[in-house]
């Protein structure tokens, strides 16, 4: 039997370039934007083949670790999960996984995905895979370039060197995201698109890096062998990994290394870097207007409208973006992606909370979401999973009334612990030590109604938590 793969999946990003659906603790990768499931389960889905790939390997963060779970469970997968402590962007995060795949196997195999591109030709994609393998066993460092479909401005460009094997080919030289006229040049000379997706021996890619910044190599191998384990989650250390230096692995190691090989493949790749290229994506009318949610189009061409409850209609425009949320709206044009990038930039001076969380906020327990709120009350709607329960805890500054809407809640107030129905409620005081939980097999679905003369996130006094946030 062949060598199998270990595929590498970094989901650590936070995709603000598709706000307003897309925020710092709801990125992108998580997020259903072509169907049922996220960018993150169809890249988990594809290297699911247990012919050619192994166990998947996951490195993320701690605020995305329950949903990661959440969304293999949602998909009958398993995965090592890898704790980044803080950001160093990809260089650290691929040498980190080389490193933990090459202690479960010196001889390992890695394949480096982003979590959050679209792949719609599978078989295209899986034959690339094993056109490269070969040369990852022989040494090479093999990336995947994709076949142009236009002369895009927005990717990298890499220009392909002589065969190798097969469709295998060197890596003349790797180029930065060019003007139109140049990458139409590009285009016309053979160049690929740069996806950004890698395949090396994990030996190799080590060593490569270690060449150009040993010290930074160092620090991933400490943070992975000082690494602890937490509810399952493998936690790098965190003095070892902080010392690694920020940089992407195309600056660390690509663009340097002579090792680099490429495969030409075409599977209906895109990053997803803008709401362009999910409209490019999307089912579209005569047109030419593409919806997720309720729109309706009248003298319009070329539209692209998301929206999560209210109808957006547009009427005598052309080329449009239009993001509806529950706290937020976007208005923008088509092809202005960095347009996007500097309105978010001065957003998070302006108004940061629009950028960093949605008004549904999601815990590793569940969800919940803001409906009211005054200068004496504020009511929630709470959502827990089953078998989800949330903290031991107690507030200063309020009180709490609860209503079951759906499902069975059993509720502890002090020394009482009491099972309550739908329809029925019950009264926390302030002061008083609380848990809600649910016994059941459907979801829990409650209102809160809080009255007292704060808030805050940060009155809540957690004495214990499953999720040791205690």
């Amino acid at each position: 039997m062949n060598r199998r793969i270990i595929p590498l999946i970094m989901c650590g990003g936070a995709g603000t370039r598709l706000w307003p659906a897309s925020r710092e603790v709801h990125p992108k990768q998580f997020l259903s934007l072509f169907g049922a499931r996220s960018t993150f389960q169809d890249t988990l889905l594809r290297v699911s083949d247990a012919d050619l790939f192994e166990r998947p390997v996951i490195i993320t963060n701690n605020a995305y670790r329950f949903m990661v779970l959440e969304q293999l469970a949602e998909i009958g997968l398993e995965a090592d999960v890898l704790l980044e402590p803080m950001r160093r962007d990809s260089g650290p995060a691929i040498a980190a996984g080389a490193a933990f795949a090459e202690a479960r196997d010196k001889d390992a195999i890695v394949l480096a995905l982003a979590a959050d591109h679209v792949v719609s030709d599978t078989p295209a994609f899986r034959a690339a895979c094993r056109e490269g393998l070969a040369a990852a066993e022989a040494g090479h460092i093999v990336t995947f370039g994709v076949q142009p479909e236009r002369a895009a401005t927005e990717y990298g460009y890499i220009n392909p060197g002589e065969v190798i094997s097969g469709k295998v080919r060197g890596v003349a030289k790797f180029v930065e995201k060019p003007d139109p006229a140049t990458a139409a040049g590009y285009v016309e000379a053979g160049y690929l698109w740069n996806s950004g997706n890698f395949m090396f021996r994990a030996a190799v890619l080590t060593d490569e890096y270690r060449k150009v910044d040993a010290e930074s190599v160092q620090a991933v191998t400490d943070a992975v062998t000082k690494a602890g384990t937490d509810l399952g989650f493998v936690k790098l250390d965190e003095t070892a990994f902080g010392s690694a230096k920020s940089i992407s692995i195309d600056y660390a190691v690509m663009e340097k290394t002579a090792r680099a090989a490429v495969v030409p493949v075409a599977c209906g790749w895109s990053d997803v870097g803008s709401w362009h290229a999910v409209w490019e994506l999307s089912g579209k009318d005569g047109e030419g207007n593409a919806a997720r949610g309720v729109a309706v189009f009248e003298d319009s061409r070329n539209c692209n409208v998301s929206t999560d409850r209210a109808l957006v209609a547009l009427e005598g425009v052309d080329d449009l973006v239009v993001v509806a949320t529950q706290d937020a709206v976007l208005v923008s044009r088509q092809q202005d992606a960095n347009g996007l990038k500097r309105l978010v930039a001065k957003l998070k001076t302006v108004a940061p909370q629009v950028t960093e969380d949605h008004i549904r906020v999601h815990r590793p327990w569940g969800s919940y979401q803001s409906v009211d709120n005054g200068d004496r009350h504020q009511v929630k709607r709470i959502i827990v999973k089953p078998g989800g329960r949330l903290s031991l805890q107690k507030h200063h500054h309020r009180a709490e009334h609860w209503v079951v809407v759906r499902g069975t809640a059993q509720v502890t107030v002090n020394e009482l612990i009491k099972t309550v129905h739908e329809n029925e409620s019950i009264y926390i005081p302030i002061g008083a030590v609380h848990r809600l939980e649910n016994p059941g097999k459907i979801q829990l679905e409650l209102i809160e109604v809080q009255t007292g003369s704060y808030f805050g996130e940060d009155d809540i006094i957690r004495i214990e938590d499953d999720y040791k946030r205690s």
